[in-house]
């Protein structure tokens, strides 16, 4: 998915929903760090994909929290 996309998809997000999104992501990030230690993992790139997605909620969750 285009960062373009992802950004544009965040912005339209209520606060309750970018809480639950970020909610989510760190427990996916989680997972794959847990299955790192006990397994293979084919594609390494997830962990820093995970955390810049992590940090684009926690920006836009940050904007719109100070709007308010």
């Amino acid at each position: 998915m285009k960062i373009t996309k992802v950004k544009e998809e965040l912005k339209q997000l209520s606060v309750d929903d970018l809480k639950s999104k970020l909610d989510q992501l760190r427990r996916d990030l989680f997972a794959l760090r847990l299955n790192s230690s006990t397994a293979h993992i084919k594609d390494y790139s997830e962990f820093g994909k995970l955390r810049r997605t992590i940090a684009r909620v926690l920006t836009q969750l940050h904007e719109k929290e100070r709007a308010q």
